[in-house]
């Protein structure tokens, strides 16, 4: 079992099931709304995520396709409306070791011009051939 929470705990989110993947978004989008280099994101299949105090969740249309998530309390990013039957999650959040590793980086082409990638995950330009 996955626990997760907002920094305030009014939004609080649980899986009981294995994650898909970790990744790191370097988007703008993703920058800008996580104020950091990149966004480290975990994947689930929607239908097994439980969401507690979804009453708290705000969300804001980022893009035509995409809606961005918070904590109306406290600003935490929670998880976002499910995209393609997966939902995504912030990993900081997550209260334990959530048992899954980052598997590689995506939109690279965007990232920070000040931030230099020193691991040897693989890096995509835009999403992977998979997504």
């Amino acid at each position: 079992m996955n626990r997760a929470r907002c920094l305030c705990g009014a939004v609080t989110w649980e899986i009981d099931v294995p994650l898909q993947f970790m990744s790191h978004c370097h988007c703008s989008r993703c920058r800008k709304a996580h104020g950091a280099a990149f966004f480290t994101a975990v994947a689930c299949v929607a239908d097994h995520l439980r969401l507690a105090g979804a009453q708290h969740v705000v969300r804001w249309q980022s893009s035509p396709d995409w809606s961005r998530a918070f904590c109306g309390r406290c600003g935490s990013v929670v998880p976002g409306a499910p995209f393609g039957g997966m939902v995504f999650l912030p990993a900081g959040n997550f209260e334990d070791d959530p048992g899954i590793r980052p598997t590689f980086h995506v939109f690279v082409a965007s990232k920070a011009p000040w931030y230099t990638i020193a691991d040897s995950l693989p890096q995509h330009a835009e999403y992977p051939p998979s997504a």
